[in-house]
């Protein structure tokens, strides 16, 4: 059996706040751990040899269907999520730079997806989130 990021070692992840040109940001709800049943920016983990931004732009688009254009580095979020059991360090993008309309691509994966004024966020909301939302100002 092999090792699994995030609980056998801390995994590497990406995530990236989308943005909408009034001010809404994208966000899905988590079928699995970690943080299952949370509101969470889209992201995932980064595969050996791909850079933290690209890991980011690919999970974006393979959770939304949006194509992501250029992306920025928002912040750095460490989660040691007791509940799950799992650590995980990712590197935070935030874009405004995208083309189409969401839609949720891996039911499997997320139960909804919808934009949110940063004002009035669903709850829960996942750590990550939350640290991205801090640094937004």
């Amino acid at each position: 059996m092999s090792a699994k990021p995030g609980i056998d070692f801390p995994g590497v992840g990406a995530g990236l706040v989308i943005l909408r040109e009034d001010g809404k940001v994208l966000l899905c709800r988590r079928l699995k751990a970690p943080e299952a049943g949370f509101w969470n920016i889209v992201g995932g983990k980064v595969d050996v040899m791909e850079h933290s931004s690209d890991a980011a732009r690919r999970e974006a688009q393979e959770e939304t269907g949006l194509t992501i254009g250029k992306v920025d580095f928002l912040c750095m979020a460490e989660e040691i999520i007791e509940a799950d059991r799992q650590h995980w360090i990712s590197m935070i993008y935030v874009t405004r730079d995208f083309t189409g309309e969401p839609t949720l691509t891996e039911p499997d994966k997320l139960s909804d997806i919808g934009w949110f004024d940063l004002k009035d966020l669903p709850q829960p909301l996942s750590a990550f989130s939350a640290k991205a939302f801090a640094h937004l100002a």
